[in-house]
């Protein structure tokens, strides 16, 4: 299970900072069923117990830092020691997910019916291609405003953050799932007309005005599909492995 995710995103793939593959568990573990999830919490191992899942495929890491105690101090600790004392296994794919062909980006893309879709600041990593972005064409021009509404309804997103409403018709289209606006000048220098990510600084939204239209959706939102992902993977290189996408909604941010 864990080879069949790090050939589709290979680990090199992660930024540095990043803890990508295995978290919590042992990788010989027999597979009775995999919860896929985008954040992995208490009630996300519950959820994994009632449905008697063994693991939990996220993508966003338990484990970002080393713990220095395993106790009942934190959501983490509390987290790690009931996935051990229920033999759950927790695997994270993040950044290499992120950066991979047909990852997190291309899955965005395709929720929102982008046709010729293909990297943008594309790197080559340990002989592999790879990009933080993607960029595709609508399948015809529309308004912003309407481009915006569009948005929102594909991916269920309450408000959207956005500059001044381009002036000009909405047809090339750049993302970054969750937070992307490290990407929004190279957005610009590649002439897209709308620039897709989960969030963005206060200041980063000024001087675009007629530039580019920004969409700033949540980082939840932007990236709650990657759990189809994890599915098609696994239904495809393991198929006898029972997948659950997870109900629970760790969106930690509410719209009031």
């Amino acid at each position: 299970m864990l080879s069949a995710l790090e050939r589709f995103a290979p680990l090199p793939l992660q930024e540095s900072w990043d803890n990508a593959g295995l978290q919590v568990g042992l990788t010989e573990a027999e597979v009775s069923g995999a919860l896929l999830c985008l954040d992995v919490n208490e009630r996300i191992v519950d959820e994994a117990i009632a449905k008697g899942c063994n693991l939990i495929v996220s993508h966003h890491p338990l484990l970002f830092r080393g713990l220095k105690q395993i106790t009942d101090a934190t959501d983490v600790q509390r987290t790690v020691v009931k996935a051990i004392k229920h033999d759950i296994v927790v695997i994270s794919m993040h950044t290499n997910m992120d950066n991979a062909q047909d990852g997190v980006n291309w899955k965005i893309a395709e929720h929102l019916g982008l046709a010729d879709t293909r990297f943008f600041a594309q790197k080559t990593v340990a002989g592999i291609e790879a990009g933080s972005g993607v960029v595709g064409d609508l399948p015809a021009p529309m308004a912003a405003a309407d481009f915006i509404q569009v948005v929102k309804k594909q991916f269920g997103v309450e408000c959207a953050l956005c500059n001044e409403l381009l002036q000009r018709p909405v047809r090339s289209v750049a993302i970054c799932g969750g937070a992307g606006d490290f990407l929004l000048d190279d957005a610009v220098a590649l002439g897209a007309d709308a620039f897709i990510t989960g969030e963005m600084h206060y200041h980063q939204y000024f001087g675009y005005e007629q530039r580019i239209q920004i969409c700033v959706i949540g980082h939840y939102q932007s990236e709650q599909f990657t759990s189809e992902i994890f599915r098609d993977i696994i239904q495809k290189e393991c198929p006898e492995v029972r997948t659950c996408i997870a109900e629970t909604n760790t969106n930690p941010i509410i719209y009031l």
